[in-house]
């Protein structure tokens, strides 16, 4: 059962549980998955709708059902002879009063048997805060909360405990001890002498209360990005890793569990080394699974964001990534590369702005280094400070000088993270710390550009373990452990949350793991990177939904069309400009919306129109309004211009919302509804496109929940609405040949019924879609450039794929994306020998020159299979 044939991705809380994946598990077999895919089902905050705030590693989460639920979800998974793949979360842990680990840490500081599971720094420079833990937990200022009465001493049991708001926190037993009769007079902090028993007491535990915004600035313990409810874990330590996967490894003994998805790989200190591992491990462990369950390697992917040139390391022993990379590639060459210069240039011209995407992301990372990673900053600093002080030779180095020519680097640093430190640099990190090094000249001062040349040295040169034994040397794998942790969230928190809100050109491109500075690829370099996928990572995971991403598959889809209307869509907008100037109001000292807010909203507004929404159905409006309410008001503050989530403007954005709403209850929908219509052929001709090539190029397809039917999703919690099984596995009953769909096929039966045959076409043919060699095909005559074909084989087993792509001068304004036959006429791709089967239709056909019209018939995607 290993490698699997295709993952259906389920997300697990408490208005879904395992139980509830009992009822869908059927729906999934006859689609065609070998594997249920589920989202972390380790014991999570009460009331987490994600999973990934875990508070307890030993227990599977009981508001999901617990072990027993997950036993009956994995017995009819076996029924199906079908398996499951869990998420795991070694990089963080949610903490608070339900973590009984972190509560440990808080009670008894760095005596406390857990205080080096947590990734904390005991030796902070702050007096007020070195060998305690900061908790930036407070909303307001400390003074404001201890005379509001909301944080006092109260009783838990037979302990005495700080109440804070709702929850508590604990006392250390020694200041708990000294309370005795004292504590009835702490207890009450009524006056002034309550209060200051009560503040000497606080003082005296191994925690420091602080207001919730200083955490940037002083915060102590490596955060999930800037997530101060979630600290880091060091998953390096030997007893920390077997602890926290205790039960994850149980349940793959058990059988229960056939193979991981590891999050956010690139905030470990050393990936490579916690890979290698954990395949050893579960290798381990692989023969003492019972009989009956799967004895295959158990499947291995992680969470990595891959530059354009960047490759997953193969020493890492895993099968592959979760499959950003496809989304990007898969998504690049269904874009128009002819739309580029109208839409940058529209883009240039409403907002005044001529920076590029790129220099985007280099504003948005200065900017969150100040504004979310001040205290990561420093420990960096500190930690390459250490290194220097170590060293004979750079003992002169200032801190002050290594923290300069620290943020130019982490500014210009062109990639997540590099990985020196384990087995040495390689090229890649050479060119990586070239271009970082290239950039931050640009920006440092002139006398610090041989630090910046030393600096980039000690972190990106010879590897640690080549210097002699002693201080220099662990300092400087401390120092680069530390740096290469920090690179990571500035990167996500600056591209993805920032710079992707901010520029606007064509929204299909800003997405996770997608570089948006380039709109479109050719199809040679989709096809070179098929070919390479194929030959390094044949079992990688391919995505392009998931629970992190920033809209919905096929509304991406559909905004591609725009790159191949664009001067069409430069008119509208300007259009729309003019009309709507009159919704705009002046808020907080500025126009709001602003031109660049106005003009990526139009794009979500087309981008994610309902499929059957009509003009004039004003509770259907009012439910599209508030959703894209939602995401705007998301959008504005992750772009941090004119409000942010730390010091929210609600007047920009209330505004800017009421802008929404009188557009549409203006007479705007009857355009927007048009234009929608406009594009949603061409739209749902491109969705089916990418859903093909997920399913039969090399790799392992990811299918997320419920985007079996088009997904026009925007970005979290939206993207994890409850999603229609009934309908789904109805329809799936119902299933006929894609082209007897075409005529309802905004249901979403068009997209379920390729998808469901292609998944039953891999398994039938399973050696061939894991295994076929991958071979680029191309068609001739006068439509060959809307042709992307190729060919896959594996012992005599062939297959043959074609999709359509910029299509919309054929399929623009039409009301179903059926390609004319005419308009293939001269067109043809030449089959391999042999006798041929449609597998998205009935028609048979020889081998030899074929028709492109015969190919796809009405459809704008073709598979062929030869018997």
């Amino acid at each position: 059962m290993s490698p699997p044939r295709a993952l259906g991705r389920l997300q697990f809380h408490a208005g879904f549980t395992l139980d509830d994946a009992v009822d869908v598990v059927g729906y999934y077999a006859r689609m065609g998955v070998s594997h249920l895919y589920a989202s972390p089902i380790l014991r999570a905050r009460r009331g987490s709708t994600h999973g990934y705030d875990v508070v307890d590693c030993h227990e599977v989460n009981p508001e999901i059902g617990g072990e027993e639920a997950l036993g009956r979800l994995v017995a009819a998974l076996r029924a199906h002879d079908m398996g499951l793949v869990v998420d795991i979360v070694p990089n963080h842990m949610g903490i608070g009063s339900e973590n009984a680990w972190w509560m440990d840490v808080l009670r008894h500081g760095r005596e406390s048997r857990y205080a080096g599971y947590f990734d904390i720094d005991w030796l902070a420079p702050d007096p007020l805060v070195r060998g305690r833990v900061l908790l930036p937990i407070l909303g307001d200022g400390y003074d404001a909360v201890l005379r509001s009465g909301q944080l006092r001493l109260a009783r838990r049991g037979e302990a005495w405990v700080l109440r804070l708001y709702d929850d508590y926190l604990p006392l250390s037993p020694a200041s708990a001890a000294a309370l005795g009769d004292d504590a009835l007079h702490v207890h009450e902090p009524r006056h002034d002498g309550g209060r200051a028993r009560l503040h000497e007491l606080i003082e005296k535990q191994h925690y420091r209360l602080a207001f919730w915004k200083l955490a940037s600035d002083m915060v102590n313990y490596r955060r999930f990005f800037d997530i101060n409810e979630l600290a880091g874990l060091r998953i390096e330590r030997t007893a920390v890793f077997e602890d926290t996967h205790r039960t994850i490894f149980r349940l793959y003994a058990e059988g229960l569990i056939d193979g991981v998805r590891c999050d956010h790989v690139d905030g470990l200190a050393d990936p490579r080394r916690y890979c290698r591992q954990l395949r050893h491990r579960l290798e381990r462990l692989r023969t003492q699974r019972p009989v009956g369950a799967p004895r295959d390697a158990a499947y291995l992917v992680v969470e990595k964001i891959l530059a354009e040139d960047e490759a997953l390391h193969a020493d890492w022993r895993t099968d592959g990534t979760t499959g950003y990379e496809f989304m990007d590639q898969v998504s690049a060459v269904l874009h128009d590369e002819r739309g580029e210069a109208p839409l940058t240039e529209l883009w240039r011209r409403l907002t005044g702005d001529a920076a590029d995407f790129a220099t985007q992301a280099v504003r948005a990372r200065r900017q969150i280094l100040v504004d979310s990673f001040e205290a990561e900053l420093d420990r960096t600093a500190r930690a390459l400070f250490a290194a220097a002080r170590a060293d004979v030779a750079t003992r002169d180095v200032s801190q002050a000088a290594i923290r300069r020519v620290l943020v130019e680097l982490l500014v210009h640093f062109p990639v997540y993270r590099t990985y020196a430190g384990g087995a040495g640099r390689d090229a890649f990190d050479e060119s990586v710390f070239a271009r970082a090094v290239e950039g931050a000249l640009r920006t440092l001062r002139q006398e610090d550009a041989e630090l910046l040349h030393l600096v980039a040295r000690w972190l990106g040169g010879e590897a640690p373990r080549t210097l002699p034994p002693g201080p220099v040397r662990r300092a400087r794998e401390r120092a680069i452990a530390v740096f290469q942790q920090a690179t990571s969230p500035v990167a996500a928190k600056a591209v993805e949350d920032t710079a992707g809100y901010r520029y606007g050109r064509l929204l299909s491109r800003n997405e996770v793991g997608v570089d948006a500075a380039h709109l479109a690829i050719p199809p040679s370099t989709f096809h070179a990177r098929c070919a390479e996928r194929h030959m390094a990572l044949p079992h990688t995971l391919l995505a392009t939904a998931t629970h992190d991403h920033k809209r919905g598959e096929d509304l991406r889809a559909r905004l591609a069309v725009l790159s191949e209307v664009a001067e069409r869509w430069v008119i509208t907008v300007e259009r729309w400009r003019i009309r709507h100037a009159d919704h705009r109001q002046r808020a907080d000292g500025r126009m709001a919306p602003s031109a660049s807010d106005e003009a990526m909203l139009y794009q979500m507004l087309v981008g994610a129109w309902p499929l059957g929404l009509a003009p004039d159905d004003d509770e259907g409006l009012e439910r599209f309004a508030t959703r894209i309410a939602a995401w705007q008001r998301k959008a504005l503050r992750e772009a941090k211009r004119w409000t942010r989530w730390t010091s929210p403007n609600e007047p920009y954005e209330d505004a800017c919302e009421d802008f929404l709403r009188a557009m549409l209850s203006g007479g705007a929908a009857e355009e927007l509804h048009a234009f929608a219509e406009y594009i949603g052929a061409p739209g749902a001709a491109n969705g089916l496109a990418q859903a093909v090539l997920r399913l039969t190029t090399p790799g392992v397809p990811d299918l997320y929940q419920g985007t079996e039917y088009w997904d026009f999703s925007l970005v979290d919690p939206d993207n994890r609405r409850p999603v229609d099984f009934l309908a789904r596995s109805a329809s799936l009953e119902r299933e006929s040949a894609p082209v007897d769909a075409l005529c309802s096929w905004r249901d979403g039966a068009l997209k379920q019924s390729v998808i469901a045959r292609l998944l039953c076409a891999r398994k039938a043919h399973p050696e061939l879609f894991a295994r076929g060699t991958y071979r680029a095909l191309e068609a001739v005559g006068p439509a060959a450039d809307k042709v992307l074909a190729f060919a896959r084989e594996h012992r005599g087993q062939k297959l043959v794929v074609a999709v359509g792509r910029h299509l919309a001068p054929w399929l623009a304004g039409l009301s179903a994306p059926a390609i004319p036959t005419e308009r293939w006429d001269g067109t043809s791709l030449e089959l391999p020998a042999g006798k041929w089967n449609s597998l998205l239709g009935s028609e048979k056909r020889e081998g030899g020159v074929a028709p492109a019209a015969g190919l796809f018939g009405d459809l704008t995607v073709a598979a062929w299979i030869n018997r």
